[in-house]
């Protein structure tokens, strides 16, 4: 089953930094994942991705300053659900469910596959967004959902970089969403830890 090894970020490391993650050589590693920040260019936001095989055995990397412990789910916009999965299931992903109904981002429909230790959560793209408007262009990576040790004490350390924690849609869960103060280019969000999302 293929598992994310690593997300290629166009943002500058700078910027990472500042919102509380461990970053060398432009490197940031969170706990089996690793985020690559190449800096900003003509596209922003995550650009690629390397696959591998999981192993659940692979050395973890230590908690980051703003609380984060594991990436949780990496977020694909599709403007063509059932074509993305299709093309994820011929590409060995496992598909675990898909949900259908309104979302806070206003889509209408998730498949959720598991990729290694994130979960890759495959969402139809609203419409009015870029993505929507061109069906026959590609799904792609846009956000990332990090587990966090205990999410006040992250919008405690990280002021105004987050916005207020609220209930996600996992039962028993809550989220905050980094502000735009902070300069990252793909939507990033802080969980509280729990059951699986699928």
């Amino acid at each position: 089953m293929p598992a994310i090894e690593e997300l290629e970020i166009a943002d500058e490391p700078s910027a990472w930094s500042a919102a509380g993650f461990e970053v060398k050589a432009g490197m940031c590693a969170v706990s089996r994942v690793g985020l690559r920040l190449t800096g900003k260019g003509d596209v922003r936001g995550i650009v690629d991705w390397t696959l591998g095989d999981a192993d659940p055995s692979a050395a973890s990397a230590p908690p980051h300053a703003n609380g984060a412990v594991a990436l949780d789910h990496v977020v694909m916009l599709s403007p063509r659900l059932d074509r993305t999965v299709d093309e994820l299931e011929r590409q060995g992903f496992d598909l675990r469910r898909v949900r259908d109904g309104p979302t806070p981002g206003g889509s209408t429909r998730q498949a959720f596959f598991r990729a290694g230790e994130p979960i890759l959560e495959v969402v139809q793209a609203p419409e009015g967004t870029s993505v929507a408007r061109e069906p026959d262009g590609p799904a792609r990576l846009w956000g990332l959902a990090f587990t966090v040790e205990d999410l006040d004490e992250s919008a405690r350390r990280l002021g105004d970089l987050l916005g207020t924690p609220r209930d996600a849609v996992q039962p028993g869960r809550r989220i905050a969403t980094i502000t735009p103060a902070a300069g990252l280019g793909p939507a990033v969000a802080f969980m509280t830890p729990g059951p699986a999302a699928i």
